[in-house]
């Protein structure tokens, strides 16, 4: 079938920016925010007195232009920004179980949520309830709950460090350690492996360190639509003449070609710049085999340089007096098989020592990676891999080089930084305990896997909800989505109203919060609060426009009323730290001794970078040098990857996460519609399969997604990719990486069979 009889396909020539990107943020801004004055907001987005980009966390450069957003970056303003409202009248018409015939996209579109809501199973609507009823009632509903434990704390990677403080602290004066948390479910084998690895879990680059780099390599991500202004950085490495080496299952326009938008030459003549020098298919499921072939060709390759008396590949000093563990990895590569490395990851011994030989024959490179790598079975082992592809030649901790893990949300990698984790270390804990008087919980808590297994056996009774639309993100929704029905408390505290928001438990509230862009406005006067990149860099966020509604209260003063309700007893000083949130920073500070003269240092323009030891070669870990970690074979997948297709679920192009801006995927050419898989056409034509023909993705019994397009699509053989979260039914709960709990999004053994006809169906 060609695209010609296909709804909704065709092919898209264009380059990632450009017009296209223009016209999606004219469409955007007409649809949501028609002719309002608050379009405006725009200007003010990620400038040094404005607010922090409510979307992703690439960093801002020194020196801002007058524009510093992204299609992405607009798309997330004005959803925040819409005109459009759900107030009382709207719940009145809809009850819970009409809206949850809704699409995601249908629920956010109704616009922003403008009062406290209850759940009311009389009629089967939310009703209004005043804010000091809804805090009385959750108090009382916390307190009722058998032991602490029996309470799930999430945060939403959009919550500031102000806000996230205040709620790890509610939840340790509380007495519970469970903090699911939206790193779970994409960086998490980031914060587990690179700790071990090298003793930090962030990344170790500046934006800086792009400009010095020789070589960058994109592996796992998409910066077009999950990391836009990340293109900027890449054209600026491409034009001076830096190799961007990519690999990456799919064919994605923004690693192919940028035609930046403030760059008024490529505009005019539409030109664009190339990005990738070089673009590798890997198969998915394959990082892991890709990164010990590219070891071995470099091991094999500096003993040849050796042999021939020259001075070899590898920094040996910097080996010598950084690292342990040489040795046993050595010992390691030597036992691969280069039959087993083609087989797993699609490309040849030949390939792979081709991209090995653009690594050694750089001094300065970076390795720029996504959730491509990190979601996985053993996603914490591949973040291990690539670490040690990048201490064999000493990439860490040099000027132009480093690891550069690309974080979602704006402000994911903050939240854990001021105390959002399931797994505390006792200094931390002790100087919170001195801090405020109480005593924290040692227990380890619950991450998102173990939250949602807890509530569906009943072992967890309460949940709140700091933003996100956590039973949407998780894997199994049949699963989930009862787990949450079963709760005694469900509270969300959101901007907009989601699927979350709807799986009513026996006491369920919307709380409605402040978005980014709004003015904070408290007893002591409008308030700032602040956000970490990626890159550690912490800087102040201002929101200016008027709030939505006038019942709106801000993420901070929600935890404040419910910790107060919830601990009448507390002696913690709740609305004084809210009245300015200087002093919340000035208890940051207490706690997390990098946040030194945080208040000081966050008004200067830009912001401060937080200490990060790799980056100056200083490892804090347990013996004080990078680790070289072995990982015996090259399957990623615990042999699941040996099946004939291997299934990622993917974002689209209109999409944040959960957030489904519209139904467009611009890039691969999909337009109005999300139910479509994307398949090598070599693989369906081994199926018995054309391009356009409906199918059925099934991962095993009970777990199929049906009545899917199968489009041929420019992915690597063996390889299948489906939007998520449509595709989280083809994931069980338990599939996950047994380090990190990491979901395995990224790697799920599918088969696909044509569906029945509809009549039949």
């Amino acid at each position: 079938m060609s695209d010609d009889d296909l709804d909704g396909v065709a092919p898209y020539s264009g380059p990632a920016g450009g017009w296209g990107a223009l016209g999606a943020v004219a469409r955007a801004v007409r649809d949501q925010m028609g002719a309002s004055p608050d379009t405006r907001a725009l200007l003010q987005m990620n400038q040094p007195d404005g607010f922090d980009c409510p979307g992703c966390a690439w960093p801002d450069p020194k020196h801002a232009s007058s524009f510093e957003f992204c299609e992405n970056g607009a798309k997330a303003v004005t959803w925040e920004a819409t005109g459009k409202r759900a107030g009382p009248d709207f719940f009145a018409r809809h009850s819970v179980s009409d809206l949850w015939t809704w699409s995601d996209y249908a629920l956010e579109d109704v616009g922003r949520l403008t009062t406290p809501l209850r759940y009311d199973p009389r009629t089967g609507h939310f009703t209004p309830i005043a804010w000091e009823e809804a805090f009385a009632r959750i108090g009382a509903a916390m307190r009722a709950m058998d032991h602490a434990d029996q309470m799930e704390f999430y945060t939403s990677g959009r919550a500031s460090n102000e806000a996230a403080f205040l709620y790890q602290l509610l939840a340790r004066a509380y007495g519970t350690n469970n903090f699911p948390d939206c790193s779970n479910m994409c960086h998490e084998a980031t914060s587990v492996g690179l700790p071990q690895a090298i003793g930090v879990g962030k990344g170790t680059v500046t934006l800086e360190d792009f400009e010095a780099a020789d070589a960058v390599f994109c592996i796992g991500h998409n910066p077009g639509t999950n990391h836009p202004r990340m293109l900027g950085t890449l054209r600026e490495v491409s034009r001076r003449g830096a190799p961007i080496i990519v690999v990456n299952p799919m064919r994605e326009r923004g690693l192919e070609r940028f035609q930046d938008p403030q760059a008024p030459i490529e505009m005019v003549t539409f030109s664009a710049t190339p990005l990738a020098s070089a673009y590798h298919q890997v198969r998915v499921g394959g990082d892991a085999a890709l990164f010990k072939g590219m070891m071995r060709a470099l091991l094999d390759a500096d003993a040849a340089s050796l042999a021939a008396g020259g001075q070899g590949l590898l920094d040996r000093p910097f080996i010598a007096k950084h690292t342990t563990g040489f040795e046993a990895l050595v010992a390691d590569l030597a036992r691969l098989d280069w039959a087993e490395v083609e087989r797993r990851s699609g490309l040849s011994q030949a390939v792979i020592t081709d991209i090995a030989r653009v690594y050694w024959e750089s001094e300065r490179v970076i390795v720029c990676y996504g959730m491509g790598l990190t979601q996985h079975r053993h996603g914490t082992e591949n973040v291990q891999q690539l670490t040690n592809l990048l201490l064999l030649r000493g990439n860490i901790g040099k000027p132009g080089a480093g690891i550069c893990p690309l974080r979602g949300h704006s402000n994911v990698q903050g939240d854990r930084t001021v105390g959002i984790t399931e797994i505390p270390t006792e200094p931390f804990l002790a100087r919170l305990d001195r801090t405020f008087g109480i005593t924290s919980p040692r227990k380890h808590g619950h991450n998102a896997v173990e939250a949602v297994e807890a509530m569906a056996s009943g072992r967890a009774k309460g949940f709140i909800g700091l933003g996100g639309n956590l039973a949407a993100a998780m894997p199994d929704p049949e699963a989930t989505f009862a787990a949450f029905r079963g709760l005694d408390l469900s509270v969300q505290i959101c901007t907009k109203l989601n699927r979350t928001c709807l799986l009513v438990a026996k006491e369920s509230l919307i709380l409605p919060c402040l978005g980014r862009t709004e003015l904070d406005l408290q007893a002591e006067g409008p308030q700032a609060v602040t956000v970490e990149d990626s890159m550690s860099m912490v800087h102040a966020s201002r929101g200016r426009l008027r709030p939505a509604s006038p019942d709106l209260r801000s993420e901070p003063a929600i935890i404040a009323g419910i910790a107060k309700a919830a601990l009448p007893g507390a002696t913690i000083d709740w609305d004084g730290l809210i009245a300015n949130y200087d002093r919340i920073r000035e208890k940051i500070e207490a706690v997390f001794p990098d946040f030194h003269d945080f208040n000081r240092r966050v008004r200067v323009k830009g912001g401060f970078r937080l200490r990060v030891g790799a980056a100056r070669r200083e490892w804090d870990t347990p013996d004080g040098k990078a680790h070289f970690i072995v990982f015996p074979g090259t399957d990623e997948d615990e042999g699941k990857s040996d099946g004939p297709l291997t299934l990622a679920t993917i974002r689209s192009h209109d999409q944040y996460n959960t957030t489904i801006y519209g139904l467009n995927d611009r890039y691969r050419g999909v337009t109005g519609r999300r139910d479509v898989v994307f398949v090598n056409a070599e693989d369906l034509a081994s199926l018995g399969l054309e391009h356009g023909d409906r199918v059925d993705v099934v991962a095993g019994p009970g777990r199929i997604l049906a009545g899917q397009t199968a489009l041929a699509h420019a992915i690597s053989r063996g390889s299948v990719a489906a939007y998520y979260p449509e595709a989280n039914c083809l994931v069980a709960l338990d599939d996950h990486d047994k380090r990190s709990g990491t979901p395995s999004y990224k790697s799920i053994p599918v088969t696909l069979r044509r569906s029945p006809p509809p009549e039949a169906a």
